[in-house]
């Protein structure tokens, strides 16, 4: 047999194959985070007919190449191009993309996988799932530091029957003027909300009253349930030229024992560039105070570093979670294991957990998907040269039968 019509067969199976892998590559051109893949050729070995001879100086004869005939071709590479594909706008929540480098990282509960795919959902129970069911992975809230700490081995994000408890207040500060034209014994009430241990809502009265020139007391006062037991009154002494003189004014702390709940103590203060007494409108008001009431969880936002933001029904918000990324050095070693899920292969290298924006690890694009990077263009060119090199092959066997036929044909 023709060693042209093996080399002829190589040719046709393996640019198949090339075709196969175009078809994917396009077939996917619309799958989320899709990654596609190139095959590349190389020569088998070949067949030495004659070998390299060196120069004999001696009798004045030179050097000879080898005569070698190739015997077809094989698959060197398929390769999965881990480029960026462009971010497509979806406006949901939990719709994430990675800008850089990284992988989501998901489990069934037992094994783990990665993906670019961040079309993700919440579950009946509250988990953070991917489109077929794998839970997402990150660090969560710790309630004994008071934040998400992403040490340790991350686990599922689930956000179901999430509740912010209450915090009793412990501070107010006052901000504003006092009307230097107003005479002694004049009064100025305001009544600033607190709260105690259990988020139930008090409203005090503060009652400022001027007693002297550049002098004033203030007194509180509580509604029922409350009982002050200390620190309900107060002497505030301002400089001649109406700012607040903080080393001479006597501010004690406030003590309130509170019905059915924990005691309260709370610190009054005063800013010192803010709080005043110019001969202008009193416009005294309470600039901050903490404490807040209980809070349930009524949605989610998550930022660029991967935060799950927990936006609760008291106007606060908390970061519940932390997405993990894995990031490998070599992610063209990954296995693809269809789903859109990529696993470790032993080229691959370990995954390195970490933070989205952090050691070379992508940000996070919220309420976005990554497209497919299967560049159209490309792949019909690759089309229409994978059919010519079939059809080149293909002639290549046609050929040698015939020359096999006029062999045979020797005989007649």
């Amino acid at each position: 047999m023709l060693r042209s019509m093996f080399s002829g067969v190589s040719g046709l199976r393996l640019h198949q194959t090339r075709m196969d892998v175009i078809g994917n590559n396009i077939a996917n051109v619309n799958t989320v985070a899709f990654k596609s893949s190139r095959v590349t050729f190389q020569e088998v070995f070949s067949q030495t007919l004659k070998p390299a001879s060196s120069p004999a100086a001696g009798v004045g004869r030179g050097g000879t190449n080898p005569q070698q005939i190739g015997l077809g071709m094989a698959i060197a590479s398929i390769d999965v191009l881990h480029l960026n594909g462009s971010a497509q706008r979806t406006d949901k929540v939990t719709d994430l993309s990675i800008e850089g480098d990284g992988f989501f990282t998901v489990s069934d509960g037992v094994n783990r996988y990665y993906t670019r795919a961040g079309n993700f959902d919440m579950d009946l129970t509250g988990n953070l799932v991917t489109a077929n069911g794998l839970k997402v992975m990150g660090w969560l809230y710790d309630p004994a530091v008071g934040e998400v700490v992403t040490a340790g081995q991350p686990r599922e994000i689930n956000l179901a029957n999430l509740v912010l408890p209450p915090q009793a207040t412990t501070s107010f500060i006052f901000e504003g003027n006092l009307n230097n034209e107003a005479q002694v014994g004049d009064q100025f009430p305001y009544t600033v909300s607190v709260y105690d241990s259990k988020g139930a809502e008090h409203k005090l009265t503060v009652t400022f009253e001027k007693i002297d020139d550049n002098e004033w007391e203030y007194t509180i006062t509580a509604p029922a349930g409350l009982t002050i037991t200390a620190g309900d009154t107060g002497t505030l002494i301002f400089n001649t030229n109406g700012s607040f003189d903080d080393e001479n004014s006597i501010v004690p702390l406030l003590e309130i024992d509170v019905a059915g709940a924990d005691s309260l103590s709370i610190q009054p203060s005063f800013t010192l560039d803010k709080f005043t007494q110019y001969n202008s409108e009193y416009s005294v008001k309470v600039a901050s105070v903490d404490g807040y009431r209980a809070g349930v969880l009524n949605g989610i936002s998550i930022d660029k570093n991967g935060n799950v933001i927990g936006i609760y029904s008291n106007g606060l918000f908390r970061t519940e979670a932390t997405l993990a990324l894995a990031k490998f050095t070599n992610p063209a070693g990954l296995l693809k294991l269809g789903d859109n899920l990529f696993g470790v292969s032993t080229n691959s290298g370990l995954p390195e957990l970490g933070v989205a924006g952090q050691d070379g690890r992508g940000t996070i694009n919220p309420g976005s998907l990554e497209m497919s990077n299967v560049d159209l263009t490309q792949e019909f060119t690759d089309m229409i040269i994978t059919q010519r090199g079939f059809q080149a092959n293909s002639r290549i066997i046609t050929t040698s039968d015939e020359m096999l036929q006029e062999l045979v044909n020797l005989k007649r």
